[in-house]
């Protein structure tokens, strides 16, 4: 039986779910929970894939003006792929998604895959399609890692600094609660005139949503906030999504010493991951925030965006 590609709406939302936790490379973030707290800023145009009248295959994808982009809300959206696809059935899946796209009028889709970091089990059959389908790579962002299981010791400085703050007494807790930190972030981000992407509000909606897997770990000392990480946990990942620390903070090394705590804490898993220090489209490279990343014993993976035109 032919590739059918139906458009998400409301009914498919048990579905959908379901899809991305039994598949080989969907993330907590793809649950449609997630994806719909910022549904006012992105007009949805994701898609389900049947083949014989069973899910294979997701894509979370919005649009804008006569692009889809998989996804705008999202760091990445590639397709979310059953552990049964093989390489020749994602062929077919471009081919039909290309074809359904056009139809309506769209003329370019932006990919953005997902890092194989991330993957459950190895799930790189779109980068082959994407080559085959003459897909321009455009962007691509460095995204800093450790290897859990294989880590590269820190600094001789961030050691000092670690063994500082626990000479200094200085202890770190788990809080639910991220007002207060909240401010913080806020206070440092907004010297570099930006700010969180989420807000208070929505953060405070996700961890609802997601306890489990949106996480606050503070370094406090005399009851101050010194510093803190906002994880989030995907699995075989642990993803620094927010990290700040104040004046006290960074002269005490607070940010490294809650990096080496999680490092501990999170040993079983496989990655620890940084996130990006590039800007201008990937063209720019912040050496002072990546040396940071390495000086904890962090290396490079690339955050690749691709250009499909229809």
């Amino acid at each position: 039986m032919a590739i059918e590609i139906k458009k998400y709406r409301k009914d498919y939302y048990d579905q959908w779910n379901h899809f991305i936790i039994e598949s080989k490379n969907g993330l907590f973030f793809f649950d449609r929970d997630f994806m719909e707290y910022h549904s006012d800023r992105f007009k949805d145009h994701s898609l389900l894939i049947f083949k014989n009248n069973k899910i294979v295959a997701l894509l979370p994808a919005n649009e804008s003006g006569t692009q889809i982009i998989s996804h705008g809300g999202l760091t990445f959206g590639a397709l979310i792929l059953s552990h049964a696809i093989k390489a020749i059935d994602v062929l077919e899946i471009f081919a039909e998604v290309k074809k359904y796209y056009s139809a309506l009028s769209f003329n370019e889709i932006i990919y953005k895959t997902v890092p194989h970091i991330f993957h459950k089990y190895p799930s790189e059959e779109d980068l082959y399609a994407l080559f085959r389908n003459e897909a321009n790579l455009f962007r691509r962002d460095i995204s800093s890692v450790i290897d859990i299981s294989h880590p590269i010791r820190f600094s001789e400085t961030k050691r000092q600094l670690v063994r500082k703050c626990k000479e200094n007494n200085v202890i770190i807790t788990e809080n639910t609660n991220f007002e207060e930190y909240w401010n913080l972030l806020s206070s440092v981000l907004q010297k570099f005139d930006t700010k969180p992407v989420h807000t208070i509000g929505e953060i405070t909606l996700l961890k609802e949503k997601f306890p489990e897997n949106i996480r606050l770990y503070q370094a406090q000392k005399d009851g101050n906030i010194l510093a803190g990480i906002v994880i989030f946990d995907f699995g075989n990942v642990i993803h620094t999504q927010y990290m700040a620390a104040s004046p006290e903070g960074r002269k005490a090394g607070a940010l490294d010493f809650i990096n080496h705590f999680l490092l501990e804490k999170f040993n079983d898993r496989k990655y620890y991951s940084f996130g990006i220090s590039t800007e201008n489209q990937g063209k720019y490279l912040n050496e002072g925030l990546i040396q940071q990343k390495e000086n904890m014993g962090a290396r490079g993976i690339a955050l690749d965006f691709y250009s499909i035109k229809l």
